[in-house]
């Protein structure tokens, strides 16, 4: 399209000009920070990532700072699929109508990183299909940043502010609330009574099917469709564990053409069912990352790539990436130990960010 391109390698400052420079880096979730230094000042613009091996290196990196922001997601989790059913057709709770204080959480990452501010970031989407508008009782009101927070931590700015970074003053700029028009499925071209036709099937086989980790995990996947199931079997031992995807033909043909299902899974239009021994209301760790991640984006779909795909990413950052993997591994453990919505967990999850801070 004519513009100059350069290709930012990670952990590595680039000078954009006089006053400007910044630092990417990429990690194996297929997320991406930014590091902007402008005139002395950092801004960490984390997105909706988690850490994956970088968190120590942009915490030391931000020490160096008197004046730091962090943009980061913060809510009550529904940047994902939360648009879960039992196998009675009940919609699961998700942990997100909770409504824990968002502000504790914000306190928390602005000291674990040395951050003075925090702004609202990737956090403001709004709902507005007709078949999604539900999870907008999840969302995350702007209003809530507040609840719970530490003042002594930082400060919390408004989401849309303008902030000069020569005199350290900043101003609110105030930008007209937008409204939601509720818009039907058909606008977008989905007819939930659209059934799926032969090609669509044998590419949803394909599509799936060349991700080999599923099958270890999964027996099959069942896609309903126009009212029609579609079973695409994947495993040859009886795990006795399988998912239900119900959804209309165009936005799943879609997101299978362009191999970007994860669109699909965050668009929680989509009704999920987890069947047998499948953890209801959890695609992670054995779904998500491997289809959404790993395969679509990362393009590692069979255990030969992905163990090329995980070793380039060790390299990157070797202490980081081991570091993380160990408490990966004891999260996983007590996961599969511990019920998620339980107290327990949660004097788990406490204890071990205390530590952390420590």
């Amino acid at each position: 399209m004519g513009y100059d391109v350069q290709v930012l390698k990670s952990y590595e400052w680039h000078q954009l000009s006089d006053r400007v420079r910044v630092l990417s880096i990429a990690d194996y979730n297929q997320d991406g920070i930014l590091l902007i230094d402008v005139n002395g000042r950092l801004i960490m613009n984390l997105n909706d990532a988690g850490d994956r091996g970088w968190g120590r290196f942009v915490k030391t990196t931000a020490s160096g700072y008197k004046v730091s922001f962090l943009l980061k997601l913060a809510g009550h989790g529904d940047a994902d699929m939360i648009n879960f059913f039992d196998e009675s057709g009940n919609r699961i709770p998700h942990l997100s109508g909770q409504r824990d204080p968002v502000g504790q959480a914000v306190g928390y990452e602005m000291r674990h990183y040395g951050a003075r501010y925090f702004i609202p970031f990737s956090s403001m989407h709004q709902y507005q299909r007709a078949d999604s508008i539900w999870a907008n009782q999840y969302t995350t009101r702007l209003s809530e940043y507040a609840d719970g927070f530490d003042s002594s931590i930082g400060e919390i700015l408004p989401a849309f502010v303008r902030y000069d970074c020569s005199k350290d003053t900043w101003r609110e700029i105030e930008p007209p609330r937008s409204s939601v028009r509720v818009c039907q499925p058909e606008e977008f071209g989905d007819n939930w009574d659209d059934p799926l036709d032969a090609d669509d099937v044998k590419k949803l086989q394909q599509y799936f099917g060349s991700i080999g980790h599923l099958a270890q995990r999964f027996d099959y996947l069942n896609f309903r469709v126009g009212k029609r199931d579609n079973v695409i079997q994947l495993g040859k031992k009886h795990f006795r564990r399988a998912i239900t995807f119900e959804a209309p033909r165009n936005s799943l043909m879609t997101a299978i053409d362009y191999e970007i299902f994860d669109d699909l899974l965050i668009a929680n239009f989509m009704r999920t069912t987890m069947h047998g021994a499948a953890t209801p209301g959890r695609l992670y760790p054995d779904f998500t990352p491997y289809v959404a991640k790993y395969a679509d984006t990362g393009r590692a779909r069979t255990e030969e790539e992905l163990a090329e795909y995980f070793l380039w990413y060790r390299h990157q950052a070797p202490y980081g990436y081991f570091r993380h993997a160990l408490e990966q591994l004891g999260r996983r453990v007590t996961v599969a130990a511990v019920d998620q919505d339980s107290r327990i967990y949660r004097t788990i999850a406490r204890t071990y960010h205390f530590l952390q801070r420590l």
